[in-house]
């Protein structure tokens, strides 16, 4: 009987032992993030908005500095962050990715998720990027369909791999459904700049232009200007113009920052590449909303663009554009 008796307080004690373990609160990591243009850059938006989101749900705690313009600023702001003891730092790289590297050499124990086309550096140095070259192939396909003037314009940022792939991936889709038609193409030399790249499509629309695909800022404001129709970049754009903005690749950081905190949380750092987050059948990345324009536009383009849709997420069509620097005609 003493043996059972015991034998059932063991099991008892085992049992709140475990239960213990299992409500026990999640680690909760700490995020601090770095961007190197205004918070208002749409880039910055989509990365704020998923680690506020995270942020809510409960999965992080999270805090961040804007307008770190250069590579020297961008690191002596993440060295002022660490003394807040973050356990993720996300950071714009474009500018600073090696001033970074060596700060996450200093600190194994802080995982680094860097904004750059660049490789990873293991152990703790991951990398993304903004792969809109999917949903910008599916918006060249609305372009080039829907141009009465067959001039089409681009209005970009700066020379730089993942905007000259959407890019290239935008001509795609026009040229696969308009052969004749002619891209108009401006790079701003800058990433936020709304009055230069609200007057290169300005400049566009002189010169024909009747769709302007706006990559950066502004553009959006000078089609609406002149009366051309416009596709926003990054995020949902059409609070900017509704008569105006059709649709546009919007890029989702969700998927990524979810599998960051789980990795943190669980204790885990890595140095990977999550280059393919930005994609359609991963939620990286899809086509804003038509907001009414569904209604609007000819059944046959949006039943292609449906097509076409589908065929990309099952793997059907690969859409995988060049790298070089785009040139338009």
């Amino acid at each position: 009987m003493r043996s059972l008796i015991l034998s059932l307080l063991c099991t008892l004690v085992s049992m709140a032992v475990c239960h213990g373990q299992a409500a026990a609160p999640a680690r909760i990591p700490a995020v601090f993030a770095a961007y190197a243009t205004p918070l208002e850059e749409p880039w910055n938006m989509v990365i704020h908005q998923a680690l506020q989101a995270a942020e809510k749900n409960g999965r992080i705690t999270y805090a961040w500095q804007d307008k770190l313009s250069s590579a020297e600023a961008l690191v002596l702001g993440i060295q002022s962050a660490l003394a807040r003891r973050p356990d993720i730092v996300v950071a714009d790289g474009v500018e600073g990715v090696e001033g970074i590297k060596a700060i996450a050499a200093a600190h194994p124990g802080i995982s680094f998720v860097v904004g750059t086309s660049a490789a990873p550096a293991p152990p703790n140095v991951s990398v993304f990027d903004s792969n809109l070259s999917e949903p910008a192939y599916l918006c060249g396909v609305v372009a080039g369909r829907l141009t009465k003037s067959n001039i089409v314009g681009v209005v970009a940022g700066r020379s730089d791999v993942q905007v000259h792939r959407a890019i290239n991936a935008y001509m795609q889709g026009v040229r696969e459904t308009n052969p004749v038609a002619k891209v108009k193409l401006t790079f701003i030399d800058s990433w936020y700049d709304p009055p230069r790249a609200k007057q290169a499509a300005i400049d566009q629309v002189a010169a024909g232009a009747d769709i302007i695909w706006a990559e950066r800022e502004g553009a959006i404001a000078g089609a609406r200007e002149k009366g051309a129709l416009a596709f926003g970049n990054l995020v949902d754009q059409s609070v900017e113009g509704p008569d105006t903005v059709l649709t546009g690749p919007v890029w989702s950081m969700a998927p990524l920052i979810d599998h960051v905190a789980k990795l943190s949380a669980a204790g885990m750092i890595r140095g990977e590449s999550y280059h393919d987050f930005s994609s359609l059948a991963r939620g990286g990345a899809v086509l804003a909303p038509w907001h009414g324009w569904n209604q609007k536009l000819p059944p046959d383009v949006l039943e292609l663009v449906r097509e076409k849709q589908n065929a990309i997420k099952t793997g059907v069509l690969v859409i995988n554009p060049s790298a070089e620097r785009p040139v338009g005609n």
